[in-house]
Order: C-alpha cells, then structure tokens, then sequence
C-alpha cells in the first residue's frame, strides 16, 4: 500500500487529523506520568519496615497531669508487660515506623563540618528493642542494661553508643568501615560510636516524595529509655496471640494506674494500612482517570473516524469496484490511524516529559524513566488501533454498488 492517497486524505482532513493527534499527545502525557505515580505508590506502600509488623503492636501512653516519677512508672509497666502470657518482649521509645511522626537528627563524621554526612531517624530503645522489633543485628552487640538511662523530651544528653541500620552505615562510611568508628549528632553535638549495625530499619515517614523519601532507611537507635509524659509501648506477640495480648495489655496497665489515657492501640499491620490510605486512595484514583482519558480518546478516534467514512463512502465503494479486498480497506484505515497516532505518540512524549519536569520541580517528584514513556507510547498506538478497527470494518463492509450511488 502506498502513503500517497493517504496522506493526500490526511491533507483534506487536517483539522480532523491533528485533533486526534493532539488528544493522543495529551493523553500519553497524563498516562505516563499517572502510571508513574501509580507505581511509586503502589512500591511505597510494600516498602519493608525492617520490623515483624505482623506480631508487634503499639500503644500510646498519655499520663494524666505531670508525675514526678516517671522513670519508675515507665519501668513497672515494662515489668508488667514483658510479664504477660504470650510477650516475647517490650520497650519504650518516642517514636517508632509508619507512624508517620518522629524525631530526625544530622550526623557527621568530624565535629568541624559545615553540613551534615546524613540525616537519620532517631529512636530511642534499650536492649529490649532488638527483640521486640524483630530486628537483625548484621555486625556488632546489642546494647546492655547499664548503657540505657533514663530521658525525657527535653533532655540533650548524648548517647554512650548508637546502633545505625545498614543503610546509614553506608552512607557514613561507604568504604565498610562503620562499626567502632564515631559520629556527631548534631542535637548533643558530642561523638558516639556505632557499636552496632542492624539490617534495616525504615524511618517514621513515608512519603513517596520530598525530605524523608531520600534516607528511608537510615534510621539510629539510642540507649535512652523514654520516660515523658506521652510515650509509646511497642510489644511484641507470639504468633496467633495479637487480640488477646493487646486487650490484657490493655487492662494491666490500667490496673496499674489508671491516671493515663491508652490510645492507638493497633498491630503495626493496621499501622501500616492507615498511614498509606492516602497513597492507595490516589493510586485508585488516578487509575480511574487513566482509563477514563483512555475510552474518551478511543471514543474519540470512533467518532472522527466514522465520520470519515460517512465523507468517503463514494471513494470507498471506487476502490471497491477496481478490486480493492476488504482487508485492504481495514489497513488502509489502520495505517492513517497509526501515522496520526505516531505523530501523536511523539508529542506526547515530549509533553510528558515536560509535565513530570514540573511535577520534579514544583511537588519533589523523582524523574519519569523512559520505560513508562514508551510504555505508554506503545498503549496509545495499540489504542488507535482498536479504536479505529470497528470504524474500518463497516468501511470494509459498503457494498460497491451502494457506494457509487451519489454521496
């Protein structure tokens, strides 16, 4: 088959061709850059925590008033909750994953710098928090009891050692050598050393985007042992025992003293589904703007093609009449519609990479990878090709005869 007559078509019908070609543009540009966005979502919301989230659960403790004596309170309700039929373990911390709130700090390798090595999470733990956690000591010891003190929100003391995840000892020290060397915090600005380095440990927040997106999982834990008016228990089950633990839990440290408010008290499973709720929403949402910008492009090309049918009738039936097949006609149809599509393909990769350098520069969004650009070239080609084959087929259809006979 020869472009010629097509293009010459094309050529009568610019307002019609360039119309599909513009809102296949468009189209590609919102598909990428929506399928994107879907795929960072969807991957964030899997994104491991580094804790056994299905046997650990947390609770919000909230004393009533200002006890004096916190420290001792806080070490009786351990007592009791490590007491417990069914606790491997528990501990106290200010903050703990997927809570979506936490404490960050900078750290550096010499006292002297201007800007910070890395930013990381800061959990407080004693050496309880391995074992609660679920954690994996890669290299190092854990803390020991005479290292952990007591510290409140207020406090700026500095910690006698740190336990970074693998990841922030990388990024400290990419030549492998983090374990005994020692680091600034920049709050206490005093050195610790890393005694030890677990396997992974995600930091509070979980956006997709922005500050916390770029150390995920450089986390650091501190022997302090929360004592402050607000705090979180995390405990941890044997397998099957979460409800039952958590409402015992519950009770005990009410029995104990009832001058404090429980709240949150979920497995960090529920945890998790709360905080990416948002992330799954717009994933849903955004996959049903896709496919509804995909059927009104499809209809589109329906219509404008039909209606070109409808203007060519007598020129089809001529083809018809010189020998011309059926299938003829349909790829006659078919390669109109992929040189348009092309033509619109090619646009839209441009517009959406523009697109995303906007959404980069105005929401922290990562870089669009050239997968989905022709991943979504490839879905709008195929689409036009659909969409034009049920126009192409009726063409197909017209009898010579009828054809020949006036417009």
């Amino acid at each position: 088959m020869t472009l010629h007559p097509i293009l010459a078509a094309m050529r009568r019908n610019k307002v019609g061709a360039l119309l599909i070609a513009v809102q296949m543009a468009v189209t590609l540009a919102i598909l990428c850059n929506g399928l994107f966005i879907i795929e960072q979502r969807i991957a964030s919301t899997h994104r491991p925590s580094g804790v056994d989230e299905a046997n650990v659960f947390a609770m919000t403790n909230q004393w009533v008033g200002q006890p004096a004596d916190l420290g001792a309170r806080t070490r009786t309700d351990l007592e009791a909750l490590r007491s417990l039929p069914g606790v491997v373990d528990a501990y106290v911390t200010n903050s703990y994953p997927l809570t979506n709130s936490g404490w960050s700090d900078g750290v550096s390798r010499r006292p002297d710098q201007e800007q910070v090595t890395a930013s990381t999470a800061e959990y407080f733990a004693d050496e309880h928090t391995l074992e609660t956690l679920g954690l994996k000591l890669v290299a190092g010891r854990n803390f020991t009891p005479a290292e952990v003190v007591d510290r409140s929100r207020d406090d700026q003391a500095a910690p006698t050692g740190v336990i970074v995840t693998r990841a922030l000892a990388a990024r400290l020290f990419p030549q492998g050598n983090a374990l005994g060397q020692s680091v600034y915090i920049s709050v206490a600005k005093q050195s610790a050393p890393i005694i030890g380095i677990i396997d992974r440990l995600q930091v509070p927040w979980v956006q997709t985007g922005g500050w916390a997106s770029e150390f995920v999982d450089d986390s650091m834990l501190e022997p302090f042992r929360y004592v402050d008016p607000y705090s979180h228990y995390l405990v941890r089950v044997r397998p099957g025992q979460m409800a039952g633990v958590m409402l015992a839990a519950q009770k005990k440290l009410l029995a104990i003293d009832r001058d404090r408010v429980l709240e949150k008290v979920r497995p960090l499973t529920a945890a998790r589904a709360e905080v990416y709720r948002d992330d799954r929403g717009l994933a849903v949402i955004l996959g049903v703007v896709c496919a509804a910008l995909l059927a009104v492009t499809a209809f589109g090309i329906v219509g404008l093609t039909s209606y070109w049918v409808a203007q060519r009738r007598r020129q089809i039936g001529i083809r018809r009449a010189l020998g011309a097949t059926r299938m003829a006609i349909v790829r006659y149809f078919q390669t109109e519609n992929l040189l348009i599509a092309t033509a619109g393909a090619l646009g839209g990769i441009g517009l959406a990479l523009g697109l995303n350098l906007w959404l980069v520069s105005s929401f922290e969004m990562a870089r669009l990878q050239s997968v989905y650009a022709v991943g979504g070239a490839i879905i709008v080609l195929l689409l036009g090709q659909l969409a034009v084959l049920w126009p192409a087929l009726r063409a197909a259809a017209i009898p010579p005869a009828l054809a020949t006979r006036g417009a």
